[in-house]
Parts: structure tokens; C-alpha cells; sequence
């Protein structure tokens, strides 16, 4: 066993690695493969709101039906665009009694009562996304036997802002839809203003970048445990570590240093992460990088620590030894060893 609880051989790293994508990476990386589907349906799913005729309650389910546009998804588009997801919908489905007398939706656009009467709400059980099909791309585009499941939470979507019902308005007045069915100018407007929010949250991934989305977990982690002394950049630089040419400072998946540092030198730790189920060149990339970094970050007074976790990777031995071999601290890819990091950032840096 070393002497130094950071630096770990390969087969002490190995004990405490998880090999498989923890489920919180895997569940952040398929909501951004979703968000992706919503982004390339938006143009069909903004045509059928603008067609729609908001005083006919069957026409925006006439025009999914015509345009061949899976319920699971449209109601997905509703969802985000509303920010009013399975939480706020099962305590919906909770309180439908009181809510929706009679399993009816009552309410007001202008020109009277309209009444819609529920045909599947309020469900036994929890109204959570998968129970609605929106949990995955596979569901979102999949035939469905409940579809008039969707077509409540359309209608609650759609219209629940109006309702004649005030404790029913006060709950769900932020489904404001109907309000710009056939519009095309407001439709335009809001759907696209919030679909740049969607964007944002998938900028730089891809669906199937769960290293990406391990990378930007690690950021959050360590910004979030640090605390607001320390600075946690993603794909960030260390001022004096260049590359080969000696002019272009070498980029790292995490860079950490104390904000306010008024010490004579300022101190940063670089921290790569490398994660792979299945085998493949990217640990074999960062192994031959590896003498390299340590030499130059350990020449200018910092440091390195290296993440290693999954199956595909301990299958290159070779390539995760010369990593264990240049850094100052090698962790896996949990909750537990993330901690052993965070100790070595606080004693290194302060």
C-alpha cells in the first residue's frame, strides 16, 4: 500500500472503481439526448400550435393525429416549455378531486365554459415521466396504448391557466398554451425565447458524450463541495503549463484554484477525467500526454489528479499505470472517492 493515500497503483484504484456510469451521469446524459429530440421536432411541433383553433378543444389532437406526431412527444415539448414536469403534475394527479370536479376541466378563454372531461385522470399510482413515456427518446417516439392519458395532460397543459376553478387556476397558472394557439407571431416568439434555454443545457454534448457529461458532473461536485473560496473551471488553463510549443497554455478537463489567493504563488490543481465502459483510444490519448503534464505542472509549483474509472478503461492497463504513475492523486469515479480528491485540493491549496 502506498504511503501516499493519493497516489494509488492501478490495482489499488481498481478496488474502489464502479467500472459502470453511475445512474445520476446516465440519467443527465438521457435528458440531454431528449432535449436533442425536441430541438430537431420543434419546427413540426411549432406548425401544429400554429394551425390549432384554440376555441375547438379537439383540433390540436386532430392535427397531431394528421401530422403523425407522437402524443408522448408533443406533450414532452409541453412539458419543458411550461417547466411544469412530473413533480408539479403528480401533485395534480394527487389532488384531482378537488381539483377537476367530476374528472371535468372546466374553464374560460373567452367565449364561455368549455368543458373537457378527463378520460384516464387522476391514475392510481405516480404520474412520473415514465408513466407518461417521456422518459426516453425511444418512448417519446413510440406507439403508445394510452394516449388519452396524454391527451388530459395536454388539455391541463393547454388550458389549466384558465380554468374556472380558482384553486385549480392558482396551481397551474403557468399552462397558458391555448393563449397563443394559432398565433403565429406569439408562438414564434415563445417557443423559440425558451427553446434557447434548451440549448443552452446541451451546448458542447452530444447524446453520446457521457464523457462530457461526467466531466461537467465532476465541475459541479467540486464547486459545489469546495464552496465559494475556490474557483472550478471546465476545460480550464494554468498559467506557465504550456503545450509542446511553448506559447499555447495546455487546456484540462478541471482546474481549481483558491479565489483571493494573496500568497506569494498562486496554486492550481488540474484534474482529468477519463471515463469508458467499452474500450477505446481516449485513455490510451491522455497516457501518452501524461509524463509530459506532470513534468510541467509539478516544474511550476501545481498539480495533477487523474479520474479513472470504467471497465472499458482497466482493460488498458498499460495506459492507466503511466496515468497512476504521473499524478499526484488518482481517484475513481464515486461519491466517496470524489471526497479523497476534495481532502487533496484542500491540503495542496489550501
Amino acid at each position: 500500500m502506498n504511503e501516499d493515500r493519493y497516489e494509488r497503483t492501478i490495482d489499488e484504484l481498481e478496488i474502489r472503481a464502479c467500472k459502470w456510469w453511475p445512474k445520476e451521469v446516465r440519467d443527465e446524459a438521457l435528458e440531454i439526448s431528449v432535449l436533442q429530440v425536441l430541438l430537431d421536432t420543434q419546427e413540426r411541433f411549432i406548425s401544429i400550435l400554429k394551425l390549432a383553433d384554440r376555441h375547438n378543444v379537439s383540433s390540436i389532437f386532430d392535427l397531431i393525429d394528421a401530422a403523425k406526431f407522437p402524443y408522448p412527444l408533443f406533450l414532452k415539448h409541453l412539458v419543458v416549455l411550461a417547466d411544469f414536469g412530473s413533480e408539479p403534475l403528480q401533485r395534480v394527479n394527487k389532488d384531482a378531486d378537488e381539483l377537476f370536479p367530476n374528472k371535468t376541466l372546466s374553464f374560460d378563454i373567452g367565449k364561455g365554459v368549455i368543458e373537457y372531461k378527463f378520460e384516464y385522470l387522476p391514475i392510481k399510482g405516480v404520474l412520473n415521466n415514465k408513466r407518461m413515456k417521456i422518459d426516453t427518446v425511444e418512448n417519446l417516439s413510440a406507439e403508445m396504448s394510452d394516449k388519452n392519458l396524454c391527451k388530459d395532460i395536454i388539455m391541463l397543459l393547454l388550458y389549466g391557466a384558465f380554468s374556472v376553478n380558482v384553486r385549480t387556476r392558482s396551481v397551474l397558472y403557468k399552462c397558458i398554451f391555448s393563449d397563443y394557439l394559432g398565433d403565429d407571431a406569439k408562438i414564434e416568439e415563445f417557443v423559440r425565447q425558451n427553446y434557447i434555454r434548451v440549448s443552452r443545457i446541451i451546448s458542447g454534448k452530444t447524446a453520446s458524450d457521457l464523457g462530457n457529461v461526467a466531466q461537467q458532473y465532476v465541475v459541479k461536485y467540486l464547486a459545489y463541495t469546495l464552496g465559494e473560496n475556490y474557483c472550478v473551471k471546465s476545460n480550464g488553463v494554468i498559467p506557465g503549463v504550456t503545450q509542446n510549443d511553448g506559447n499555447t497554455l495546455t487546456n484540462f478537463d478541471v482546474v481549481v484554484d483558491r479565489i483571493n489567493d494573496v500568497g506569494r504563488h498562486k496554486k492550481y490543481v488540474a484534474v482529468e477525467v477519463t471515463f469508458q465502459e467499452t474500450s477505446n483510444s481516449t485513455i490510451e490519448r491522455k497516457g501518452g500526454q501524461a509524463r509530459d503534464r506532470f513534468e510541467k505542472i509539478t516544474s511550476s509549483r501545481n498539480y495533477i489528479a487523474y479520474i479513472i474509472d470504467g471497465a472499458g478503461n482497466f482493460s488498458r492497463r498499460s495506459a492507466i499505470r503511466t496515468l497512476c504513475d504521473n499524478s499526484h492523486c488518482t481517484v475513481a469515479f464515486t461519491k466517496e472517492e470524489f471526497g479523497i480528491l476534495v481532502e487533496f485540493i484542500k491540503e495542496r491549496i489550501g
